[in-house]
């Protein structure tokens, strides 16, 4: 279909604007995300990522109970209650657990890695403070909590509307020019146009994908609150107006966890959430399950133990948007294929860099008083026109 020179503009002025309100943040979470794509691996090097002991033969295959691990936790900081707990991604040798002052949400949180064979804290993280943490809270929310969040979200939908504007204007724009050229022998800014035309249109797909997950991700605590809403409330309706079960009055954690494994065949533990916090009621133990394949170890099967029985109430499946916010995640940071796939994010990321800062230098060019360069584009031609003024 080919587009009137009033359609061209029409684009051209969506292209243009999307793209100047968004760049600069978008660049800070290109900047910002780079580093994150390689969190563990900076770890590592670092010595910042904490690593399970090595132990004699005879007690590296024993495993400690779920409750020696939670009281290794609590006697690390007896004044606060373990709010999350569950086994590392890497090792399965290693446990965490977060513990706060109140089961309620909180910045005020302290992050501990207990030994599974010992029962032993073996680490504790500095939330809050190094390179990394800086980086993942301006990725995240720009120090601004759910404000930041959603601002952020609302970015990434500028960039969206950004990328599809720019295909559309790709058409009439490459019309005379083979895919890929890039004018050697033009002004520096034609070049530039060419080459941001380029790189842009091949890391499309990247982009969109990239970006519709991050605004997915905005958007996590307010569906993990409609979660809690509508379908946890539901489930726990029979304790309606019954206080928070009281540590004291809760049955073992070992025997909730192994009532919660046999509810939930095939899957294994990612975490636990105590009663009265987030993902969990006043009156039970909420364990997360999940798969082993690289697909099923994304989605989460939640297992709502009886706090005070260990008997199983409620083993729901998640909604379809949480399902997509699980997948969103790692998807957004290039986790599901391991090295190789970071290293092709990281060389995304790069190159998206390169659109969003040439961008920004074509429209610092257009609005300079020297002639402007992309007038050579076009040799006239209307659309060509159009697509011009977008910068």
């Amino acid at each position: 279909m080919t587009l009137t020179p009033r359609a061209i503009r029409l684009w051209a002025w969506l292209h243009k604007w999307s793209s100047l309100v968004c760049t600069l943040f978008m660049l800070l979470l290109c900047l910002t995300g780079l580093p994150l794509i390689f969190h563990h691996e900076i770890g590592h090097l670092t010595g910042t990522e904490i690593e399970a002991p090595t132990l004699p033969a005879d007690m590296a295959q024993r495993r400690a109970s779920a409750d020696e691990v939670m009281a290794a936790a609590r006697a690390r900081y007896p004044d606060r209650i373990v709010q999350f707990m569950g086994k590392s991604d890497d090792d399965d040798r290693l446990w965490w657990a977060t513990l706060t002052p109140t089961p309620e949400p909180t910045d005020d949180y302290k992050s501990v890695m207990v030994d599974a064979r010992t029962a032993q804290v073996v680490g504790e993280y500095r939330v809050g403070e190094g390179f990394m943490d800086l980086m993942f809270r301006l990725h995240v929310d720009l120090f601004a909590g759910l404000p930041g969040k959603l601002f952020l979200g609302f970015m990434g939908l500028l960039l969206l509307v950004a990328l599809v504007s720019g295909v559309v204007l790709y058409a009439p724009f490459m019309r005379k020019l083979d895919f890929g050229t890039v004018r050697h022998d033009r002004s520096a800014r034609t070049r530039w146009l060419d080459l941001h035309n380029l790189i842009g249109i091949v890391t499309l797909v990247w982009c969109f994908v990239v970006g519709a997950t991050g605004v997915i991700n905005t958007g996590a605590d307010l569906l993990v609150k409609y979660w809690q809403v509508e379908h946890v409330g539901e489930l726990v309706r029979p304790y309606q107006g019954q206080p928070l079960v009281p540590a004291s009055d809760r049955a073992p954690l070992q025997q909730a966890l192994q009532a919660a494994q046999a509810a939930a065949p095939g899957k294994h533990l990612y975490f636990i959430a105590f009663p009265g916090t987030t993902f969990s009621s006043p009156h039970h133990t909420t364990f997360f399950m999940r798969g082993d394949t690289p697909l099923t170890a994304k989605l989460m099967v939640p297992v709502l133990v009886d706090a005070r029985t260990a008997r199983v109430t409620a083993a729901p499946e998640m909604p379809w948007y949480l399902d997509a916010l699980l997948l969103s995640q790692p998807l957004h940071f290039g986790d599901y294929g391991g090295l190789p796939m970071k290293i092709l994010w990281a060389l995304l990321d790069i190159a998206t860099i390169v659109v969003l800062g040439s961008g920004l230098y074509l429209w610092l060019k257009k609005r300079s008083p020297a002639p402007s360069a992309a007038r050579e584009v076009v040799h006239g031609h209307a659309a060509g026109q159009a697509v011009d003024t977008m910068r």
